[in-house]
């Protein structure tokens, strides 16, 4: 079946079993909900113990919104993705890939949208996000509760040029947002700064419960996608029919015309909020690498005109250190890296894998094939390149054909016999990777200058050309092991 929407995505995850779990059992999204799902299929960098490889979430009774559910935890497992996206969990950042490069534009339509069903206004009397929002907060120590699975969705003020983008927001007043702008980072923070600079509002639409093709293609980044580039044009790619976008109610913008929820709003200009101003914890949320963030002080703020759904809509929602986060920025990140090192290096690197344990943006395994002597020293090369592809990528291991990058017992294996840290290690310190690690700190170590310079390090565990023949894995007899268990699962 053509999944088209998250309705789609799910009816698919239907007929899968074991990808898809619920639950009537009243929740309460207050931390409540993502304390469930953390046992469920959360894995990524999560506290043990959690589930790696689980079914998604649906929550049918949550608590003070009774017209709605809430799903987690519809990408924290690859192979889900995979199937989801049409491809398997090994191609999968291939396929983006080719889709970044044969991009399809989204389209407007006149048609009656399917996320414009029931329209509130914050005219109204009674509009309170709090109770048009089922937003979780992931654990007790959150700023509030946050919207992590918000498509954001904006235009350059001197361009024209759209494109869409994943932030955290949090919900801080009946019709107010704090959005969270790295400065300097992503199109939406671009666009944002630009219209402070003219003194204007910047329109912004929050579209939530979409087709996962634009979930993923969302969370591309320079300089595969440079700004100007649309990343729905991905989405379109992989599914080989446009995005439907439709005109918002209450502002001028665009939104995802099957969306679920649609929050339309106006980034205001020159006006910052700080993070946790209703729960003063001095905690934002979880981030991927696995530790509560820090509240911000720096918040931009987004007024709310309107929010509108679908009849019983769904809310959907991520768990910050989660494998979902993993698969979000991961296997865009293994799509860039791929397309940087295959122009530079063709067929000397065959798959590319963003590790789990880096939140899909730390760490990266490269599958190298060497097949003349000239090749040596290509693989660093290729580590190199890939550190260029995605710049806040601080470590890269390298591996053989014969190693399964997506085993990390056999990427560890390929350490352990084809590894010496004395001539396998390359580092490259002071180098900007990415600010929420926490060792990227001046008080961790005197080497670095400032909060996210780190020391980018290439582990080198490849067998060198000369002596491949001395390192040939055992090989056993191939045979068809159904004939002897029909109904064992070796997948």
């Amino acid at each position: 079946m053509q999944v088209h929407d998250l309705r789609s995505a799910l009816k698919l995850l239907e007929d899968m079993p074991g990808q898809l779990v619920s639950t009537d059992v009243e929740v309460d999204p207050a931390a409540e909900l993502s304390g469930v799902y953390r046992y469920v299929g959360a894995g990524g960098t999560v506290m043990r113990p959690t589930k790696v490889g689980g079914p998604a979430m649906m929550f049918n009774n949550v608590k003070g919104h009774p017209d709605a559910r809430v799903l987690i935890g519809l990408l924290a497992n690859r192979q889900r993705v995979a199937k989801l996206l049409g491809t398997t969990k090994e191609d999968v950042g291939k396929l983006l890939c080719r889709c970044a490069q044969n991009p399809i534009q989204p389209v407007v339509t006149e048609d009656a949208a399917p996320c414009q069903e029931v329209v509130h206004l914050a005219t109204d009397p009674d509009f309170d996000l709090f109770r048009l929002i089922p937003a979780p907060t992931n654990t007790p120590k959150d700023a509030g509760p946050y919207i992590t699975m918000g498509m954001c969705y904006a235009t350059h003020p001197d361009t024209g040029l759209s494109d869409v983008t994943i932030h955290r927001m949090c919900i801080q007043s009946k019709d107010e947002l704090s959005i969270f702008l790295m400065p300097g980072a992503r199109h939406i923070g671009a666009m944002a700064e630009r219209a402070t600079e003219l003194g204007r509002p910047l329109p912004i639409s929050i579209s939530i419960g979409v087709d996962p093709a634009i979930e993923i293609g969302s969370c591309f980044e320079p300089p595969t996608t440079p700004l100007g580039f649309n990343e729905l044009s991905i989405a379109g790619a992989i599914r080989n029919t446009p995005v439907v976008l439709h005109k918002c109610v209450s502002i001028e913008e665009n939104c995802i015309a099957n969306a679920e929820y649609v929050i339309e709003g106006e980034i205001q200009p020159g006006v910052r909020v700080v993070e946790d101003q209703n729960s003063h914890t001095g905690y934002a949320m979880p981030e991927f690498p696995g530790y509560n963030g820090r509240a911000s002080n720096e918040c931009w703020l987004i007024k709310v005109k309107a929010v509108t759904t679908r009849k019983n809509p769904i809310m959907q929602t991520v768990i910050g250190p989660s494998e979902e986060h993993v698969n979000l920025a991961g296997i865009p990140t293994e799509a860039s890296i791929y397309n940087l090192i295959e122009k530079a290096l063709p067929g000397k690197v065959t798959n590319v894998y963003a590790h789990p344990s880096g939140g899909g943006k730390y760490m990266a395994v490269l599958q190298c094939r060497k097949t003349v002597h000239t090749d040596e020293g290509k693989q660093r090369q290729a580590a190199l390149l890939a550190f260029s592809a995605f710049p806040e990528l601080k470590h890269v291991i390298l591996v053989d054909e014969d190693v399964d990058i997506f085993d990390s017992q056999d990427v560890l294996w390929a350490m352990n016999t084809r590894f010496q840290g004395d001539r396998d290690i390359v580092t490259i310190p002071g180098v900007r990777c990415h600010p929420l690690d926490p060792s990227s700190n001046p008080a961790y170590s005197p080497s670095i200058p400032d909060i996210g310079v780190s020391c980018k390090t290439i582990f080198d565990c490849t067998v060198p050309f000369q002596l491949k023949d001395r390192f040939q894995r055992a090989e056993f007899l191939e045979v068809n092991p159904k004939h002897w268990l029909p109904d064992f699962d070796f997948s």
